[in-house]
This record gives structure tokens, sequence and C-alpha cells, in this order.
């Protein structure tokens, strides 16, 4: 698996941030191919001090290839060009591979 995580700084204007993103932007991400799961927070915390992110943003994708496949297909190019909508504050995205572990 491969997951592609967003993280969002203070916007200017966290009441439009979160209306924008829920009522247009995330029906955006939905239709990219190869999703396979995707979850989101405006609800993040430092563990000590006060949190650098407004909001975080979870997408999986089968592997690295699918990602890249979704992120240039016109629905992920459509996505990357809606972030100026409502993220005042910047994106910060990251991805990686996921590793398994055991208990």
């Amino acid at each position: 698996m491969h997951k592609l995580v967003v993280l969002y700084p203070e916007p200017a204007d966290p009441d439009h941030f979160r209306d924008y993103y829920v009522s247009n932007h995330l029906p955006l991400v939905t239709r990219m191919p190869g999703l396979l799961a995707w979850r989101y927070s405006f609800e993040v915390a430092a563990t000590q001090g006060q949190t650098p992110y407004f909001a975080v943003f979870e997408a999986e994708f089968a592997d690295a290839a699918a990602m890249t496949a979704a992120r240039a297909s016109p629905q992920g190019r459509q996505v990357a060009a809606d972030v100026a909508n409502y993220a005042t504050g910047g994106a910060v995205v990251i991805h990686y591979p996921v590793q398994n572990g055991t208990c």
C-alpha cells in the first residue's frame, strides 16, 4: 500500500476552509482513479505544544504507481488545482510506502 498525506497549516478563514473542503473538494477527491480509501480530520492536535496544522488528509493507493497515475489523471489535476480555493495557509503533501508491523 502507498499513502498520500496532506497537512494543512491554519487558513485565513477556517470556516470557509471547512465548508469548501467538505462540500467541494472531497467530492473531487473521491473521483480519483485507483483511490482505495481516504480520511480527514479538522481535529489535529500535537502531543506537546501547539500543532502547526489545522487539518490532515490521508489517501491510500495500491502502490506508488497507482498514486502517481491518479495524481496525473484529469481528476487528480482537478483536485490539485482546487487546493488554492480553500487552503490559504498552503498545504504540505507527503507520500510513502506503508510497512506493516505486528504486535
